[in-house]
């Protein structure tokens, strides 16, 4: 068993060992060792072996004579970790990291157990109405006062114990929160977890050998990925059988899981069915960047966790082939007529595709090929259209998310298979009808004539971006379409779970953000490309980010997200997230007399954008800024400035006024 298979293989057990307190402490060290080295997928080795049997030591002598249930090694399946002990008494649930010999208490460490708390708090259904207190026992530590403070959603600041004074700080938390509900803790642990991890934490989770459905959300009210799991499966499945070629299109709205679909799909069947070669294509280069930085971070970490010596850049030539660029696949196949390797390839964002005046002037210019005559959805069926028998190809859509000149939307993939490609099997979503993907244009038209199905389970309707507000793009969709009371009403029943507040200051924003985030929670700054006028404010969206840096680095790199000074672009964020974003909306989309007018600023002064396409490009922009968020955001509105002509207070009022009419609040 390789060490991937080994970590899926246990993901889905609760704890290593678990019982009520009073057995613990009845029973030897070495009996609860062997429970945890029987769980243990590895060879137990020295530093495990004394670091539990201390873990154990501790809790005998501190939790004697306490009433409760106890459980090491406890899974928190969405950061693919487990927590060292969790404890359940009186009512509380106790979150204890140890770090044996550990003479400090370092913010790493804060922060880590902190995560295992929020975790257990969002993602856990027994713990959404309990009280949660994290705590981390470094051993060799003075002795710390104890402090106890709660946050908003009942979960306590992280608490610093040497291990010799656990009992005591126990027993004080259980004194101050009197009233809490009796609680089973075997129970409890059993009651459902049910995560939305980040793309990078799914990308890790598929990478190490998990199935989708063990690393997402699986409660009723959310689509089930693994539903449209199966009937892409089925479609590859028939196709093979039946020796006939079949392209796919999954809708969904923003951070409904497109790409986690794609990801999924590709490592179920590359471990499946190696000979298919199935690929996973983007052209997002930054999301491309960050999957595979992440990646090769993870498996280094992972390798030196092992004892094995390597170096990242092995791990980053391991990991390559996970996810690839979508440009190297299409110039790889320009100088060839022979079939590619791969028999299934998923295209994510294929709604970004370039039509065919933007990649023939490409091509004429940046390859030497000044006769090509397609458009990319074209080029790329027709890649595949050289397969003898069968091969599939699965379009990944969001709507809405065109934002760059040039990309074609879904209208000339189906041109182009009406045109050139009509022996092929077309799979649609049920929801081609919606504003997101037609651009005013008759979808189902374009597809008369063609051998195609609708399915409803090609389409992820609801967002699992944000776990605390499924309905938060049907607010954003409002809210750029100009529809304020629309907005409004949909604001009123997310409000709750997923708050967004409006400043004028910079200084505010920043703050609002570092106020609300705990543990490794990210933060940062975005902004319109076209934000020219930011700069005055330092922020300065024409200085390029180094996307893994901004979105992997930690607190303490300043050119990481956290320090809020450099913002991400649509074109850098799109595809990713953040826990809490600040949206900077400078005078490129302005709300006038409650409608959107688009410009653009060129030289020294804005300029009217009067083609169509650059405006639906600017208002998905703005639609891409403001479903990064998984918890909540701040949108920052320049209050404007009377002495500088290209940044007057009336560029930006009536934006405020507007986002004031959707609901949201002015702080």
């Amino acid at each position: 068993m390789n060490y991937a298979e080994a970590r899926a293989q246990t993901a889905l057990v609760t704890a290593y060992y678990s019982s009520p307190i009073a057995d613990v402490v009845d029973q030897a060290s070495e009996a609860i060792l062997g429970h945890l080295a029987k769980r243990n997928p590895f060879a137990l080795d020295a530093l495990q072996r004394n670091a539990w049997l201390g873990q154990i030591d501790i809790v005998r002598r501190q939790l004697r004579g306490l009433n409760g249930w106890i459980a090491f090694e406890f899974a928190i399946p969405r950061m693919g970790k487990r927590a060292d002990v969790v404890l359940v008494t009186a009512g509380v649930v106790f979150v204890i990291e140890f770090k044996v010999g550990s003479r400090q208490f370092d913010a790493a460490a804060f922060d880590q157990v902190m995560d295992y708390a929020l975790d257990l708090k969002n993602f856990h259904a027994g713990s959404h109405d309990r009280r949660i207190v994290p705590i981390v026992v470094a051993t060799m530590a003075d002795e710390s006062p104890f402090k106890l403070t709660w946050g908003l959603d009942g979960v306590a600041g992280p608490i610093g114990s040497n291990g010799n004074n656990l009992g005591k700080f126990v027993a004080e938390v259980v004194r101050q929160t009197p009233g809490q509900g009796g609680l089973d803790g075997e129970q409890w642990s059993r009651t459902g977890y049910r995560p939305t991890p980040t793309i990078i934490e799914a990308a890790q989770a598929l990478y190490q050998g998990h199935r989708v459905e063990n690393i997402t959300r699986s409660d009723a009210g959310a689509k089930n990925l693994s539903e449209t799991a199966a009937c892409l499966a089925g479609i590859i499945e028939d196709a093979k059988a039946h020796q006939y070629k079949s392209i796919c299109f999954v809708t969904g709205v923003p951070g409904a899981g497109k790409t986690l679909a794609g990801l999924n799909l590709v490592t179920l069947r590359t471990k499946a069915h190696e000979e298919e070669h199935a690929v996973f294509l983007s052209g997002n280069g930054p999301l491309v960047e960050v999957l595979r930085e992440a990646l090769a971070r993870d498996e280094y970490g992972r390798l030196k966790e092992r004892g094995q010596k390597t170096k990242k850049a092995d791990a980053a030539r391991k990991v390559n082939s996970f996810v690839q660029n979508i440009m190297h696949f299409r110039d790889g196949n320009l100088t060839t007529t022979e079939p590619p390797i791969e028999r299934v390839a998923v295209f994510d964002e294929a709604q970004r595709a370039w039509d065919k005046n933007h990649l023939a002037k490409f091509m004429g210019q940046k390859r030497g090929q000044s006769d090509f005559q397609m458009s990319e959805p074209e080029f790329l069926v027709s890649v595949m259209d050289r397969h003898d028998g069968w091969c599939v190809i699965i379009c990944l859509v969001g709507g809405g998310q065109e934002i760059n000149a040039g990309e074609a939307g879904l209208t000339e993939w189906f041109s182009a298979l009406k045109r050139s490609f009509r022996g092929w099997k077309v799979y649609t979503s049920t929801k081609l009808a919606h504003r997101d993907y037609h651009w005013g244009q008759d979808l189902a038209a374009e597809l008369e004539g063609l051998d195609r199905q609708s399915l409803s389970a090609l389409h992820l309707a609801v967002s699992v971006r944000s776990f605390r507000a499924e309905k938060l793009s049907e607010f954003v969709g409002a809210l750029v379409a100009g529809e304020a009371d629309e907005a409004e009403q949909i604001y009123q029943a997310i409000k709750a779970s997923f708050p967004i507040a409006v400043t004028r200051s910079l200084v505010q924003a920043k703050q609002w953000l570092r106020n609300r985030a705990r543990g490794s929670e990210r933060i940062g700054l975005v902004a319109s490309s076209g934000a020219s006028r930011l700069k005055p404010e330092g922020i300065n969206v024409h200085e390029k980010i180094d996307a893994p840096t901004w979105f992997l680095n930690g607190k303490d790199d300043v050119r990481s997200s956290h320090y809020m000074e450099d913002p991400a672009t649509e074109f850098d964020i799109q595809g990713l997230e953040l826990d809490w974003v600040g949206v900077c909306w400078d005078a490129d989309f302005r709300s006038v007399n409650g409608k959107w007018q688009c410009y653009r600023f060129s030289g020294t002064r804005w300029q009217n954008v009067n083609d169509d396409n650059r405006k639906i490009y600017l208002a998905n922009a703005y639609r891409v800024l403001l479903t990064r968020a998984r918890q909540g955001m701040v949108i920052y509105v320049l209050a404007g400035d009377v002495i500088d002509a290209t940044r007057p207070p009336s560029y930006y009022d009536g934006t405020a006024a507007f986002l004031s009419k959707c609901g949201l609040p002015l702080i």
